[in-house]
């Protein structure tokens, strides 16, 4: 196509499609570095899954660590990340992150409203794997008062019901872990919480949402209030339809703004940060394992994979398109996505179980370890797509279970009726176990052992509990092992467990700069992915708490280096004045 018969509705610098973490850095970084930027959101609402997520940045060697009283290095950050991705990516972005991560957070603390605070307890996902940490690597982004947004709070993705006190007030991560076992002060920290709503008059006469913003809504609201105070636009409701190239560079979009098409002209680059495809079915029959079902996302329903097919559709390469960031989810009727469980499965008298009644898994293991073990075990006669999660009344009395409160603060008389399909309910593990299709002499053949490893503290079967990982989630209460207890007291209660996600981990094949390459090897001119958008520099594996917006906000970071260096300084003549060549 030639550039000279395009007619250009608008026209920037950089265009970055999408307005998750990712996407907001790397739109930030550009203007910072001169650059006209437009930003292009398809739905609605913006912050992407970053908005609906915990927020967090696994950051490896990061500024925080020494003044906390921790050590880490570049050179354990990129061991520890090799070891456990099995050496499947060794194209230099692992060091290009491990090496840049931290570049790209004193960045924003220096020069943006975000600030982060390293979490010394929180260990990486395989902290005993050669170069893992206890702690300190992942990074949560302090809360962010909403106030400063005005009305343009109002068009953030709310925060995922699972990750709210009463699904409407919110919690920093450690108040929630607190909170999760009534550790000390909880009843203190309740009060708290409930004020710190129920004060801001203000903020209840615009809506019910919490105006104090935690985990991935603190990220995404101080990332956009940057962005207001440079003035950076973000169109809403504008999808990305095909990418538009002249002579063998992108060069800009055809997009649709409010079902309008409009052609934007991006002078120097195309960034596309929009997220995966987890929720576009025939891309999950194409290349996902099965079954598989986009309702089982945890994501919002707008990641179709728009940005990654119109990568395909000239020429881009892809990799990983078989894998996810998976998560066991549930589904709670009327909710617009599935409900993540991360921290139940770690708890003291729950297991997980497939259809012949038994255990196939540790049930603390990291989320997305889950999911593969759902897949690799699934089978005719005992089928772990989906599965269940078993518990008894002591579990049902004392902690919460997705949608389900703590038994303490709601009994089963008081769940609404739209809950009430949510979980079953029987007197005895043969009758639960008829209700939701599982073998009954399976099931009770599995508790029984469970329950004798229980009582010892000792998972002989799958290691529950052994690793610093599983037991940060635990009861600390429950000893030797606060990942296990017995289940031996009735009533007894299941939930279905779905092989769901957080989002898919395949998509765009790209360089240490963020370039998207062509399937012949070369980068494509002019044209970055980032985030989900992406194939991960993880490989199939899930390093550490923040390893998805992590590398979505720092490649966004090298993006946006690597598009100003490439602009080449204006040449003035020497018989007219600089200032006079600047204005012509």
């Amino acid at each position: 196509m030639n550039d000279g018969t395009i007619y250009w509705d608008e026209a920037c610098d950089v265009l970055v499609v999408g307005s998750g973490a990712g996407a907001m850095t790397a739109a930030l970084r550009a203007h910072d570095l001169g650059l006209d930027v437009l930003l292009i959101e398809k739905s609605e609402q913006y912050g992407g899954t970053s908005a609906v997520s915990g927020g967090g940045i696994w950051i490896p060697n990061n500024h925080r660590i020494a003044a906390l009283g921790g050590s880490d290095s570049v050179e354990e950050g990129i061991r520890y990340i090799q070891a456990v991705t099995q050496g499947e990516v060794d194209d230099g972005r692992i060091e290009a992150y491990v090496e840049r991560g931290r570049e790209m957070v004193e960045y924003l603390e220096r020069h943006s409203r975000v600030r982060f605070e390293a979490q010394p307890g929180y260990a990486d996902y395989y902290p005993e794997v050669a170069g893992g940490k206890p702690g300190y690597r992942s990074m949560d982004p302090l809360p962010f008062d909403a106030a400063e947004l005005g009305e343009e709070f109002l068009r953030m993705r709310a925060p995922s019901p699972g990750t709210l006190m009463l699904g409407r007030m919110a919690m920093t991560m450690k108040e929630a872990q607190v909170l999760l076992c009534r550790g000390p002060g909880w009843l203190r920290l309740t009060a708290k919480v409930l004020w710190r709503y129920w004060r801001d008059w203000q903020g209840r006469r615009l809506s019910r949402r919490d105006r104090f913003l935690t985990l991935g809504n603190a990220l995404i609201g101080a990332l956009r209030a940057s962005l207001l105070d440079r003035g950076v636009p973000l169109w809403l409701n504008c999808a990305l339809d095909e990418l538009i190239i002249d002579d063998g560079r992108v060069c800009g979009a055809l997009v649709s703004r409010e079902g309008q098409p409009l052609r934007i002209k991006a002078r120097h680059a195309v960034i596309l940060g929009a997220g995966g495809f987890e929720r576009n079915q025939a891309m999950r029959a194409q290349y996902l394992p099965q079954p598989s079902q986009a309702a089982w996302s945890a994501t919002p329903p707008n990641n179709t994979g728009d940005a990654i097919r119109a990568g395909q559709g000239i020429g881009a390469a892809t990799a990983l398109m078989a894998h996810s960031w998976w998560a066991p989810t549930s589904h709670v009727a009327g909710e617009e996505k599935q409900r993540a469980m991360f921290v139940e499965r770690n708890l003291p008298g729950c297991i997980l179980v497939d259809s012949a009644g038994q255990r196939f898994v540790n049930e603390a293991a990291p989320y997305t370890d889950i999911v593969y073990a759902m897949y690799a075990h699934n089978r005719e006669g005992a089928t772990s797509v989906p599965c269940w999660m078993v518990f008894d009344a002591e579990f049902r009395r004392k902690y919460p279970c997705g949608a389900l409160l703590p038994g303490y603060a709601q009994p089963d008389w008081q769940v609404p009726k739209a809950l009430r399909g949510y979980f079953h309910k029987a007197a005895s593990l043969a009758a639960l176990a008829g209700q939701i299709g599982v073998d009954p002499a399976g099931l009770t053949a599995t508790v029984e052992r469970f329950n004798g490893m229980a009582e010892q503290g000792r998972d002989e079967d799958f290691h529950k509990g052994e690793s610093l990982f599983d037991r940060y989630y635990g009861d600390p209460h429950v000893r030797p092992n606060p990942c296990l207890a017995p289940l031996s007291k009735g009533p007894y209660y299941a939930v279905r467990i779905d092989a769901g996600d957080i989002g898919t981990k395949g998509g765009l094949l790209t360089d240490t700069h963020a370039r998207v390459l062509h399937v012949d090897g070369q980068p494509i001119a002019g044209l970055y992915a980032i985030g989900n958008c992406a194939a991960s520099m993880m490989g199939r594996t899930y390093p550490g708490a923040g390893s998805t917006i992590g590398p979505a906000m720092c490649f966004g970071y090298l993006a946006a280096n690597h598009i100003k260096s490439q602009i080449k300084p204006r040449l003035h003549s020497p018989c007219v004045p600089a200032e006079s060549a600047d204005q012509a």
